[in-house]
């Protein structure tokens, strides 16, 4: 593909994450010729999604990229007097401590019929030491990370004479399952109507047991199912990325759905959190006394600046101190710090927890009961619609094309093109690079943050009602006063992330050690392990987790362009995903760059009506493409904001 790119382009951007994808559907819409590229095969990036024999892949290609060894000509001989170049690197560094568990039984004459999946060792699953159940199937050398020895648990009962076979499908799978992903973004899932009557289950078997077993098979055998997050957030109805997908069109290659319930988890247990006005006066958890002083209180919140005098004063406190000066219960207190703002104890101060509090109460009722969305088969597909954009533009993709090395001019100290894996010149005017793709030496300074991550499969939501089909946030306060809340999201089979019968719950927080140290005492409290010694007829109290994987991801989004070394002006920095629920870091990230590279222009206009482009050139071309677009914008917006489901924008 190399010897056919073309040499030149005005924009180049290297990685697939959610702001750069932004950037490049915004510099493509306002006529630069964008080359889009990214070494993984997938896209995304850190943004991604997987199904699960693609989550197995991705763990395993973490463990080989380990040892990378660069394959591509030697790039150094193509730098001349008066050039310089700056080394990027090929090992990704962003994911580490990784560690994967799985709880689900697995009958051993099942047979694997997922293409590309790895079976996995039964033996270490039901062992209590996990360093004795790892070392029972493979025994790794001292300095290598848990990463490697996670993965190589998987691999090691593969038969050896299919193991390269085993490994090429895999390979294979990731692609095409990527490819065939992103046209499931604009297909309304047709072929996953196609792939259910293809996919085995277990419903008709005879001899079921009464209470229905998932087992590892079954995982395996439904992963296409499963869409697996990296990142774990959700939409605010009223949010940066909402109103640029309804503004810029792209919102009509996904799909979203609403997020159901709110949830607390106080005195060892979960419970419902009243938000909005039906849901307070309806509740049974609080008096006739605390619903008044809590409408009240989110009253005096949705316009908090027209009354100073009642907050300025406590601006330096913490909004947890804030709240109890407002004559809030303790009861009423716990919901809106928890609940409401969705922050803790010591992590915001007053004004931070009125917007907080202000924003969660301004989304509410656009798009349903709850202020926010989440975008059906993972949040993966929303770099992948803005690349959809990008390339209907003209844009350029190459996905497993590396990029050896950024060519700077000495003289002038701008960055004038990239030598790629294929020893290709490519000429350019700006570079956007993800974090990830830094040397050290170019990182040398930098300070980085770490986001603990878990993503676990479980057989029932963690707070049973009428209905299997909730979507629902809750937030676990830390138990010491140092410690990070725990961010849980739990999806069920409607989001098309999770096989039917089992959840798929996402728990996030900032680092404070490893990912396990800092979610397992959460997902102790919220769940139980499988266990094979159970009954038929056990009454289990918790939702039993079936699978678990941990790891730490990088937070570059606090990162300073000034930390980088030696940065051209030309080259601009995209951080990784944030800890924080929502994606505005993101797009106003992309917004910012994209002002530095086309000063003055719309930021993703909405496109122009087909019927209204005119191919013949003639003077008033120009004039009435702007007519076009002035027109198009006024018409089309009430059809984007039905594509999320006729907001009742009557609560303005």
């Amino acid at each position: 593909m190399a010897d056919n790119l073309p040499s030149e382009f005005d924009v180049i951007v290297i990685g697939t994450g959610l702001p750069e994808s932004i950037i490049a559907a915004a510099c493509s819409r306002s006529g630069q010729r964008v080359l889009h590229v990214d070494s993984r095969s997938y896209y995304g990036g850190n943004w991604a999604s997987f199904s699960f024999s693609g989550i197995l892949s991705w763990l395993k290609e973490y463990q080989e990229n380990s040892d990378i060894v660069n394959e591509g000509p030697a790039w150094q001989e193509q730098i001349l007097e008066n050039e310089e170049a700056i080394a990027l690197s090929r090992k990704d560094k962003t994911i580490q401590h990784v560690e994967v568990f799985c709880y689900a039984s697995q009958d051993l004459h099942e047979e694997v019929e997922e293409a590309g999946a790895l079976q996995k060792n039964h033996a270490s699953v039901i062992s209590e030491n996990p360093t004795e159940a790892v070392h029972s199937a493979y025994l790794p050398s001292e300095d290598q990370s848990l990463c490697t020895v996670s993965c190589e648990m998987l691999t090691e009962q593969t038969p050896s004479s299919d193991l390269e076979t085993a490994l090429e499908i895999n390979n294979v799978k990731v692609t095409g399952e990527t490819e065939k992903h992103d046209d499931k973004t604009c297909m309304k899932s047709a072929s996953e109507e196609e792939t259910s009557k293809n996919v085995p289950t277990t419903e008709g078997t005879a001899l079921q047991p009464k209470k229905t077993r998932i087992t590892y098979s079954q995982i395996i055998k439904e992963g296409r199912r499963f869409n697996i997050d990296l990142v774990s957030k959700l939409l605010y109805s009223r949010g940066l990325l909402i109103d640029l997908l309804i503004k810029s069109n792209v919102s009509r290659y996904a799909e979203f759905k609403n997020i159901t319930r709110i949830l607390a988890f106080r005195e060892g247990r979960v419970e419902q959190v009243p938000y909005s006005r039906a849901d307070v006066f309806n509740s049974k958890q609080l008096t006739m006394v605390e619903k008044r002083m809590l409408m009240k209180f989110l009253t005096f919140c949705m316009e908090y600046e027209k009354h100073p005098d009642e907050y300025k004063a406590y601006e330096e406190i913490t909004f947890s101190e804030y709240l109890k000066t407002q004559k809030l219960t303790p009861n009423l207190q716990y919901f809106v710090l928890h609940s409401i703002a969705m922050t803790s104890e010591t992590a915001s101060n007053t004004i931070d927890g009125l917007k907080a509090t202000k924003n969660f109460l301004h989304c509410l009722g656009r798009y349903g009961n709850t202020p926010f969305l989440f975008p059906l088969y993972g949040q993966g597909e929303l770099p992948q619609c803005f690349c959809r954009m990008c390339a209907v533009f003209g844009g350029i993709y190459c996905l497993r094309h590396s990029v050896q090395c950024l060519v700077v001019d000495k003289e002038s100290r701008k960055c004038k093109a990239i030598i790629d894996q294929f020893g290709q010149r490519i000429i350019s005017k700006h570079f956007l690079v993800e974090d990830s793709y830094f040397s050290e030496n170019t990182c040398s300074h930098v300070q980085y943050r770490q986001i603990s991550r878990s993503v676990l499969i479980t057989d029932r939501s963690v707070l049973k009602t009428d209905s299997d089909q909730q979507i629902s946030i809750l937030t676990v306060p830390g138990d010491e006063p140092r410690t990070f809340a725990v961010r849980v999201i739990e999806l069920c089979s409607s989001t098309m992330t999770c096989m039917k019968g089992t959840y798929l719950v996402h728990l996030t927080c900032t680092s404070s050690k490893t990912a396990r140290e800092d979610l397992e005492p959460v997902v102790q409290k919220l769940f139980t392990p499988y266990t094979e010694t159970e009954t038929e007829n056990e009454e289990v109290e918790k939702p039993r987790l079936l699978w678990a994987l941990y790891f730490n991801m990088r937070d570059s989004s606090d990162v300073s362009r000034n930390s980088y070394n030696d940065l051209p002006s030309n080259v601009y920095v995209c951080s990784g995903p944030d800890s924080g629920l929502g994606n505005d870091n993101a797009v106003k990230q992309a917004e910012t760059l994209f002002q530095l590279i086309c000063p003055n222009e719309d930021f993703c206009p909405p496109p122009p009506n087909p019927e209204d482009i005119i191919t013949d050139g003639d003077s008033l071309q120009s004039e009435v493409s702007e007519a076009s677009v002035i027109l198009e914008a006024n018409s089309e917006s009430p059809k984007e904001s039905a594509s999320f489901g006729n907001p009742e924008e009557a609560s303005q």
